[in-house]
């Protein structure tokens, strides 16, 4: 059915010999969600429920097409028969809900990231270039090798097509295998698959005439491709819509996937999942380019959020179909929502990149800040409901706090949320007034919205305390207070200027002229934050962080970006130091690997980023006077919204 708001996004579209119901896809991304190289049960429950929410189009993540493309210890690989079968369940799930599935066909070359038992692994490539981001020298592959890596996918492809996929998507994109045969400045080779153009592009060509080959008529043969890898040594715009559009010449593809981006570089892979800094739908010009040398669709992905952004970019013509991966793995019924025009209950995405692919960086499964749901669809769908209907109060409207009043709502209790504060969001307040961090505010909004609209009553202005406890008469209360910013024992002479790295957030300290030094204990987005808000304000700022470098404990894409903006605004830093002490016009550090003094002169203020303590005291007071007493988010234990969401979720299903 088109959707009356959205007529562009929700008609169907022809891929090859396959009919998409909408133009809404799930792109190829990794969820470590995989046991062995193969589909698992919680990758099929993970992909289902996308499917079940509406999306037309699912790529599954990359599969690897020979023994050499294990870049990471967690990834799909198709290289023998023993994948079918859970191929053949997850598309299974997947079509029960109207979805097509695609396969990703992958090999990384030189983009290795780690190995089965931690040993560097020799990388294939099409020369002996070097991989700045990874640090790895490749190998320039053999002929044979080649020949066997090509043979690889259309293998791969045929396993795939046996399982009942719709189709297969060669992986060209972020500067992985096909890409460094593609590139002059990667591929200095002199034989047949390099010297010029045509030789560089016959790795590629040759891979998808391998995939036609082995899986005949019918079954879709796609590409994706970075529009161009934005990065000093990558693939340019050019190059990519000349090898497109000669691939297309020669009935190689039925569709094209463009991206931006390149593992290789540090600037050019924060595209590869671009945060929050990134414009809506910035790769669609890209995408455009392609579209207009070719005659197949031409899918787009990079930050579309929205439906009404993926509905502008196909209105337009810049793309067919709009990757949409992100904003699904926060709200998978997201496309019914929209095709239905429930808009506003959309949980929007907002490009934090935390439990993302910030989870698959550090090797864990994927999930969502504000739908830690997302990976745990096994653990969390189809809970039995509650025996009896409790009168449940929350304290606290922070992320904690609301996801707990909105899941315990919706399991039919009777839930009212008390914030002491004037709005409900708690420290998401705070980091939604940083330098490009604005977006970050939609959490509150998405969660806020939720609890309301599963039943919770949400009072502002109002503090939990003893007596309302004996009033409110509840039967269970969820303690989500939160914290307040730590104040470490300092040595403080001549009354300097110390301020809370929350004050001057808020825009309610007085933050005197002159250099500002910031303190940094965590690493995370506040020391960062502070350091760049105040050097736009005119500042001269030093940044002092215990860590060996500032923002380091941001998922790297979002590190990358703000690390950008604060060379971009003179932010100096200084690693592996712990503040000391302060006077009139000095700061005094202490270096945390040689414990010998650092001392920053000509200081007008010391601002302190130095976490935070919890807020617990009322999980105390309420023993004995409410029968059952839980606790979520910073009042256990402070750490970030990731923790909050996640145990409110978990508090809020066990009543």
């Amino acid at each position: 059915m088109t959707s009356t708001a959205f007529p562009h996004l929700f008609s169907p579209l022809t891929v090859g010999g396959v009919t998409l119901k909408n133009r809404v896809l799930s792109s190829g991304h990794d969820t470590v969600l995989v046991e062995d190289g193969k589909v698992t049960d919680d990758l099929i429950a993970y992909h289902e429920a996308r499917a079940e929410g509406g999306v037309g189009l699912i790529v599954v993540q990359v599969a690897g097409v020979h023994e050499t493309a294990r870049y990471t210890t967690h990834v799909l690989m198709a290289t023998d028969d023993s994948c079918v079968e859970g191929y053949r369940r997850l598309a299974e799930a997947a079509h029960r809900h109207g979805a097509k599935v695609f396969g990703q066909l992958f090999h990384p070359g030189r983009e290795i990231l780690e190995s089965r038992d931690g040993s560097a692994p020799v990388a294939w490539s099409a020369s002996a270039t070097p991989s700045e981001r990874f640090h790895v020298m490749p190998r320039a592959m053999t002929g044979a090798e080649i020949r066997e890596v090509v043979d690889g996918y259309g293998e791969a492809a045929r396993r795939l097509r046996e399982a009942g996929l719709d189709g297969v998507e060669v992986v060209a994109s972020h500067g992985y295998l096909p890409a460094q045969f593609l590139n002059p400045q990667v591929n200095v080779r002199t034989d047949g698959y390099g010297g010029d153009a045509d030789g560089r592009l016959r790795f590629l060509r040759e891979a998808l005439a391998s995939v036609r080959a082995h899986t005949g008529p019918g079954f879709v043969t796609g590409l994706r491709i970075s529009g161009d890898e934005l990065s000093h040594d990558g693939l340019t715009a050019a190059l990519v819509v000349e090898a497109a559009t000669r691939l297309d010449r020669e009935g190689l593809v039925d569709y094209v996937s463009v991206c931006a981006g390149s593992s290789a570089t540090i600037s050019g892979a924060v595209h590869i999942a671009p945060p929050m800094t990134q414009p809506a739908g910035y790769t669609a010009p890209l995408a455009a380019r392609v579209r207009a040398a070719i005659g197949v669709p031409v899918m787009v992905a990079g930050r579309v959020n929205q439906p009404q952004e993926a509905e502008q970019i196909i209105k337009e013509g810049q793309a067919d179909a709009c990757a949409m991966t992100r904003a699904l793995i926060c709200d998978p019924a997201m496309p019914g929502k929209a095709s239905e025009g429930r808009t506003e209950e959309i949980r929007a995405c907002i490009g934090c990149n935390q439990a993302c692919i910030g989870h698959f960086q550090r090797g864990y499964p994927i999930s969502c800040i504000q739908h830690p749901e997302t990976g745990r669809e096994r653990r969390f769908t189809g809970l039995p409901m509650p025996t009896r209907r409790r009168r449940v109060l929350v304290a606290g409207g922070g992320p904690a706090g609301l996801k707990a009043a909105a899941v315990a709502a919706a399991r039919g209790h009777d839930v009212t949320l008390h914030e002491a504060g004037r709005r409900v969001g708690g420290q998401v307040l705070l980091a939604q007034l940083l330098p490009g961090r604005a977006e970050f505010g939609g959490a509150v909004t998405n969660l806020e919205g939720e609890a309301r609209r599963a039943g919770a009553r949400i009072v502002t202005g109002s503090r939990v305390d003893a007596e309302l406890l004996d009033r409110a008469g509840a039967d269970a209360l969820i303690v989500a207070t939160g914290a307040v910013p730590r104040r470490p024992a300092l040595e403080l002479l001549d009354d300097p200027v110390v301020l809370d790295a929350w004050d001057v957030v808020r825009g309610t300290a007085d933050v005197p002229k002159g250099r500002i030094v910031v303190a940094d204990w965590r690493g995370d987005w506040i020391g960062i934050g502070v350091a760049v808000q105040l050097a736009r304000q005119g500042r001269k700022v030093t940044l002092c962080t215990t860590g060996f470098g500032a923002g380091e404990h941001l998922q790297q894409y979002v590190r990358a970006a703000m690390l950008a903006e604060a060379a971009r605004a003179g932010v100096e830093t200084v690693p592996t130091v712990r503040p000391y002490g302060a006077d009139a016009d000095t700061a005094y550090f202490q270096h945390t690997l040689t414990e010998e003094p650092v001392i920053i002169e000509g200081v007008a203020a010391l601002v302190l980023a130095q976490g935070h303590d919890p807020v617990s005291e009322l999980a105390e007071t309420a023993r004995g006077r409410v029968g059952e007493v839980l606790m979520a988010g910073d009042c256990v234990s402070p750490r970030t919204v990731e923790e909050a969401v996640l145990e409110g979720l978990t508090v809020a299903s066990s009543l």
